[in-house]
Order: structure tokens, then sequence, then C-alpha cells
């Protein structure tokens, strides 16, 4: 039964709504910014309506997966870890996209909120924006790169761990974001190379 949640989920988080959303706006997300067929991407190309939709519907896909199967099923340990993953991975190698997707940040957003009752992902939230305050100050006034960008989304999901380890949550949730960290550093891995060799 678990294969079959995790197949669920993994297909549900592969709906490739931010780049459908493009499509509809006549903007081709794989040929606009850094190719990524991802809600701020389509904000950028298409506006703002057209990009709150998109992370919204991100989002919701990670979200209402995992608390739909969390209210029907009993997972636990390792069936928990997979259909967690499961929605973050369809969105990152989507079958629709000839298995390549976006990065994972809305649907991350999602499926952290639906495992912790938001507290998590809005402990990732604040840790983004201190990030994003920090370097801001650091670039007095230039532009953000989409190398530093990057590297705040992997640095704020690295420093969740503070967060998790200080409210105790269960083994499972922990190797949780393991997976989620690693999946996050693969997706924005061009732009760590990049920030790295700089």
């Amino acid at each position: 039964m678990i294969v079959l949640w995790f197949l669920i989920a993994f297909l549900v988080g592969s709906f490739m709504f931010s780049y459908w959303l493009g499509r509809l706006a006549n903007v081709n997300l794989r040929r606009i910014g850094d190719g990524n067929p991802g809600g701020a991407n389509l904000w950028s190309a298409a506006g703002y309506p057209y990009g709150l939709a998109g992370i919204a519907l991100d989002f919701l896909k990670g979200y209402l997966a995992v608390l739909l199967i969390q209210q029907t099923t009993n997972a636990n340990g390792l069936k928990l870890i997979l259909i967690a993953l499961a929605p973050i991975l369809g969105h990152c190698f989507s079958p629709f996209l000839n298995w390549k997707g976006g990065k994972g940040i809305a649907v991350t957003f999602g499926v952290w909120s639906a495992l912790t009752n938001f507290s998590a992902s809005l402990a990732y939230a604040v840790i983004l924006a201190l990030l994003w305050l920090l370097f801001r100050w650091v670039h007095r006034g230039r532009p953000m790169t989409s190398e530093v960008n990057a590297l705040q989304v992997v640095l704020g999901m690295l420093l969740l761990a503070v967060f998790l380890f200080n409210r105790s949550y269960e083994a499972a949730i922990l190797w949780f974001w393991g997976g989620n960290l690693l999946l996050l550093a693969i997706t924005h891995r061009r732009e760590l190379r990049n920030l790295m060799t700089a």
C-alpha cells in the first residue's frame, strides 16, 4: 500500500502548475530567466497574479498530498519519509517535463506545513527572511544573484535542523529533513557550483 501512496503523492507533486500557467500566459518558463518552471520565475515572466497562483498551487500539491495520506493511513517511520519526499521528488523530476522539474521550494513549504502543522515551515520562512536581510546587508544595494538565492535556500534548510532538534521531532522527520536538504542541494547544484568556483 505504501508504494501506491508514494506513487500518488509523486504524481500529484509532478503536476507542473506554474509551467502550465505560463503556457496559458504565452510564456515558456524553460526559456525565461534560469529556466526554472516554478512560481518565482512565472511571477517575473507573467506578473504577480500568475506567480501567486503558481506558488499557491505548488504549495498546495505538497500540503494536500501529505495531509490526505496522513489522515487516511497510519504512516510513520520509513513510510512517512517516503510519502513526504514523494511530492518534492515529483516536482523536481516531473514526467510531464521529461523528468526535469522545478527547484522544489514552494512544494517543500507545503510538505513541511502538513507534517508539522505549519510550525517548521514558519520557522524556515523566518530563517530565509533573516538570511535575506543578512545577504542584502552584505551586498549593500547590489542585486542579489541566483547563486546567492540558492545559497539562502540550502543554508536555510540546513539551519532548520536547529529548530527541529530543539523541538525534539521524531527520527522520521529528521530523516525527511535530510532528504529534503539533499533534494534542494541537487536542484540548486548549478548555482552552488558557480558560487564555489567564483
